[in-house]
């Protein structure tokens, strides 16, 4: 659907005010301005994060409250009301030029005798892109086996502006099977917005082609969609625990993990601490959280070497995607320059070799982040972003392994069409299970089908695994001294039984 079709003659508008966030910071670690408003509500009210959403005083719409609440809402505000909208409505936002993070909140529920399930199929634009395009809520939340949905967009308002306009339009076409005259609807639970700082086009990302990396600066006026944000070997961090003040969610990486081969997760030494770099690593890039734990291949450097620690990621086809990694080296031993590197390949396309978090960082506990750009192949639905990483023996590293702390997942809007919008995703065969409701906490349908070729190499893994156990209680009990070290989290050192490829 051209943008344009959004934005009818009949067109309504309205201002809303709302007062700004008290608090603040020079460094923009604490964000002022921000805007958060409960659709259909009739009072402020506050979330079980202590964010305050205000009333809803849009003079078109109904104000419509949902039929059940399902017991996974991490709250009632903002999703046991909405605003629904049986014609096109605009919002418009008092706003500050510069970069925003804007969410909308879908909670698809039966609000009077309209059932979101059937009849709510609407496109979504602000500040001229089209965000979603005849988005149904319900088939979403069933594809990701939840109860609610959130989109976040990060949008540039342009310099001058003084207001952000939200435009939500419902599809013209007509339901199938349904009475003459009959209409789709749309409608919206909650809309935030967060001012932040410019957080993507610095540093410049490096562009993934074809094993050939180069530097892909982008443009200023480029929107976002976060796809995924991830907190690599830990548990999900909820809005209220982010930093900087930008209520962002980070998920558990767990159910994006191609097959059995896992790896092993793991926290911070107690005696390290987490440290950043500001300008070039500020504390809002990620909470202390997300550096605090990790994922690796594992102690043994033989398995290591015969797998690759991959996530597989569903995503829209068609689209440039930016990938940021967040690295930081939280245990000992790894203290010192090549002791662990390792490749970075995004869809079987080297990004990244000789990925030494030492040399990036400077030294253990310190956090350092990198981007990297890829597109998909045109093509409509969805496609798997594979990532992966892989040890580098090319300066003969001390350990065959390979860490990850976070991993997030951008779309680029298409600058010619100035669109986000992607496809509803297709729901799978069977129900899938959640933690927290708001994203997936087990495989998505290709991960699952991708899994079954996995559990295999993963019981051959685990054979392997356990002959090289005997061997090694074979060998302590034939030596008279207990003059070995102990193996640690990265077992052995090099001197006794990695593998040395150079060897015969």
């Amino acid at each position: 659907m051209p943008a344009s079709t959004l934005f009818p003659w009949l067109l309504l508008l309205t201002v809303v005010s709302l007062a700004a966030a008290d608090g603040g910071d020079a460094d923009g670690s604490t964000v002022t301005g921000q805007i958060r408003v409960s659709c259909g509500a009739s009072a402020s009210a506050t979330d079980g994060d202590g964010r305050t959403w205000d009333g809803d005083d849009a003079v078109s719409g109904v104000a419509a409250g949902a039929s059940y609440q399902d017991p996974s809402l991490p709250s009632t505000v903002p999703y046991m009301t909405a605003r629904v909208f049986a014609s096109s409505y605009t919002y418009s936002f008092p706003v500050k030029p510069g970069r925003v993070f804007l969410r909308l909140y879908f909670y698809p529920s039966t609000y009077g005798n309209l059932s979101a399930a059937a009849d709510a199929l609407f496109g979504v634009t602000a500040g001229g892109i089209a965000l979603l395009r005849d988005f149904n809520a319900s088939q979403t939340t069933l594809a990701l086996g939840c109860a609610y949905v959130v989109r976040e967009f990060s949008l540039n308002v342009s310099s001058g502006a003084t207001s952000l306009n939200v435009t939500f339009a419902p599809s013209s076409r007509q339901p199938p099977g349904g009475a003459s005259g009959s209409h789709y609807y749309a409608f919206v639970n909650g809309i935030e917005i967060v001012p932040t700082p410019d957080v993507f086009t610095a540093p410049v990302p490096t562009f993934a082609n074809g094993g050939r990396p180069s530097l892909a600066p982008l443009r200023g006026d480029t929107a976002f969609q976060t796809m995924y944000r991830l907190n690599v070997g830990g548990t999900a961090i909820t809005p209220g625990a982010d930093s900087g003040g930008f209520y962002r969610t980070w998920d558990n990486d767990a159910p994006y993990i191609f097959g059995a081969a896992f790896g092993v997760t793991f926290e911070k030494d107690s005696n390290v601490s987490i440290q950043y770099n500001p300008p070039s690593v500020p504390p809002y890039a990620a909470p202390e959280g997300v550096y605090a734990t990790a994922r690796s291949m594992g102690p043994v450097a033989q398995i290591n070497l015969s797998y690759n620690l991959t996530w597989i990621l569903p995503v829209d086809a068609g689209f440039y995607y930016l990938l940021r990694f967040h690295f930081c080296e939280i245990q000992y031993p790894i203290t010192k320059v090549n002791q662990r590197s390792f490749f970075i390949y995004i869809n079987n396309q080297t990004a990244q070799e000789q990925m030494d978090v030492i040399v990036w960082s400077g030294g253990i506990g310190r956090a350092v982040y990198t981007d990297y750009l890829i597109v998909t192949a045109v093509d409509s639905g969805q496609t798997d972003l594979w990532v992966a990483l892989h040890p580098d023996l090319s300066s003969k590293p001390e350990y065959y392994d390979a860490i990850l702390n976070g991993l997030e997942v951008f779309k680029l809007h298409k600058y010619g069409f100035n669109t986000l919008a992607g496809p509803n995703p297709p729901i799978p065969p069977k129900k899938i299970n959640t933690v927290d409701g708001s994203r997936p906490e087990s495989r998505k349908k290709s991960v699952v089908y991708a899994a079954v070729g996995g559990v295999a190499a993963g019981c051959l893994l685990a054979v392997l695994v356990a002959c090289l156990f005997a061997y090694a209680i074979r060998g302590r009990r034939r030596k008279a001294e207990a003059d070995q070290p102990a193996d640690g989290l990265f077992g052995p050192t090099k001197s006794s039984t990695h593998f040395d490829p150079v060897q015969k």
